[in-house]
């Protein structure tokens, strides 16, 4: 049965006010075409969940979707700070915003919890560490097999909605990812409901002949949603480039609240689509992001028909 929906439709029905969302992908696959959809409906009260919350999530904190943020590093990658994450952590302004930190593998070990449907995960790498000072969720654990050995523990992460770009799915909502591998197979099986974001929808047979690909199958999948260049700024390996200068741009965006309000309504409220952020941006730019051409070796699963 086909999954395929608009962005618009799937954030309409998948993601509610309230919720625990988790938009994953690490360096590239990042989803801004939902995190803007989010925006554009004016989701409120939202926990966002991800292991590095970067520009995304500075956008839909500063336009007010969240109440709370579970990460572990979070700053404007090879720039410099989140600004408007910044201001309402550290002035309030214009509201609290609530925090939860973790490592990077704590917060793997987080999903993989939930996705296995665990009460916790033990974890050796806060030995020595200062974030279970600030985090009365990590805990330690004395092993109960009659060592001594000391580990701390990590509570289940089971989002609401988790989002995963990919470059291709099916209409059924079979998966494929390749280059940089992040923890949206993780976020996806612990997650109550799951939106695909994709470059492309491709046949079954596509899938078939390369399988080792799928990361997700369509069993775990609620929507899938065609968009592409859906990263942006982010890259998606073997479609499109990191936009570098974005990032370089954001700095001063996000330093100025009036500006941060100027830029979310001329590049989200007052355009009905990411269909439409495209258009806006230019062919010039999207020439300028086109990378080359790298093609992947074939191999021979065998034919035992």
């Amino acid at each position: 049965m086909s999954k395929v929906a608009t962005m618009r439709d799937a954030v309409a029905e998948l993601v509610r006010d309230g919720d625990t969302v988790a938009i994953e992908g690490f360096t590239h696959l990042i989803c801004f075409a939902a995190g803007h959809e989010i925006i554009r409906q004016r989701k409120r009260d939202l926990t966002l969940c991800r292991l590095t919350p970067d520009v995304i999530y500075d956008q839909m904190i500063g336009a007010g979707v969240a109440r709370k943020l579970v990460f572990s590093w979070l700053g404007n990658p090879g720039v410099g700070s989140l600004h408007a994450v910044r201001r309402r952590i550290e002035h309030a302004d214009p509201e609290p915003l609530e925090i939860e930190e973790y490592s990077h593998f704590g917060m793997v070990c987080r999903y993989v919890a939930g996705a296995a449907n665990l009460p916790f995960f033990p974890i050796r790498s806060y030995y020595e560490s200062d974030i279970p000072r600030v985090n009365p969720n990590i805990k330690p654990m004395r092993s109960p097999y009659g060592d001594g050995t000391e580990v701390y523990v990590v509570p289940p992460l089971r989002p609401d909605v988790t989002i995963v770009h990919a470059q291709r799915a099916t209409a059924e909502g079979d998966t494929q990812i390749w280059g940089l591998m992040g923890c949206q197979k993780e976020a996806a099986f612990a997650a109550d409901r799951v939106i695909v974001v994709c470059e492309e929808i491709v046949d079954e047979a596509v899938v078939r002949r390369d399988p080792n690909r799928t990361v997700l199958p369509g069993v775990v999948v609620d929507a899938v949603v065609p968009e592409p260049f859906g990263c942006h700024p982010s890259y998606a390996q073997g479609y499109y480039d990191r936009d570098n200068a974005f990032y370089l741009e954001w700095e001063n965006v996000s330093r100025d609240p009036e500006a941060l309000e100027a830029w979310l309504k001329e590049w989200v409220y007052e355009l009905e689509s990411h269909a439409e952020y495209v258009e806006k941006m230019g062919a010039e730019r999207w020439e300028r992001l086109k990378p080359g051409v790298a093609t992947s070796g074939e191999v021979n699963y065998g034919d035992y028909s």
